[in-house]
């Protein structure tokens, strides 16, 4: 473990590779698992601001869970809020392209020039998960290993790219300039220790 800028970043962040492969995953992490991304409170009211925005890039089945559920949930078991889930499996923000891969809603009117909010930043941050506490004010950046995404961890290998690497954009958005630095001189320093 590392700490920069007082948040704590788990040594996998900065060591393993990691590259998504929507070739061969076609964007299952948009409709695996038990919860819906992960949403800080600052988005809460921006899903409100883009909702009739992005209404036409959105499925039947999604804007029906976001007619009746609405445009987020709180999660109990993870006390967080996160987006709706279409019967327990998709997010109601994904959508598929013409090539049958998961694509968010979201993101595409972002890059059609509609919105100016990409998408959620921990969806953008995937595969590195924050933890938090608010009480004191405690975060922490791990990796979040997940076998469907086996095959994006064979293409970082292959391509030499670390999960902080491949998540650069996301870093940038959400800590800054200067922490991505610090983080990327700490990554450095470790991964030069580990290979004398």
């Amino acid at each position: 473990m590392v700490i920069v800028q007082d948040i704590l970043v788990s040594d996998d962040v900065l060591e393993e590779q990691f590259m998504c492969n929507l070739d061969a995953c076609k964007g299952a992490c948009c409709w695996e698992g038990e919860f819906g991304a992960p949403l800080e409170d600052e988005e809460l009211p921006i899903l409100k601001k883009i909702y009739k925005d992005i209404k036409p890039y959105l499925s039947p089945a999604g804007l029906a869970v976001l007619k009746k559920e609405g445009l987020y949930t709180f999660y109990e078991d993870n006390q967080m809020h996160g987006t709706p889930l279409i019967d327990g499996g998709p997010c109601a923000y994904m959508t598929y392209n013409e090539l049958g891969m998961a694509q968010c809603g979201i993101e595409k009117a972002y890059y059609d020039g509609v919105i100016d909010f990409k998408k959620p930043v921990s969806c953008h941050l995937y595969p590195i998960r924050v933890e938090k506490d608010d009480k004191s004010d405690f975060q922490a950046l791990n990796y979040d290993r997940w076998d469907i995404c086996s095959a994006a961890c064979e293409l970082g290998k292959e391509k030499k790219v670390r999960v902080y690497e491949f998540a650069k954009a996301a870093i940038l958005r959400k800590y800054g300039e200067a922490f991505y630095e610090e983080l990327e001189a700490a990554a450095e320093y470790l991964n030069n220790k580990t290979e004398e």
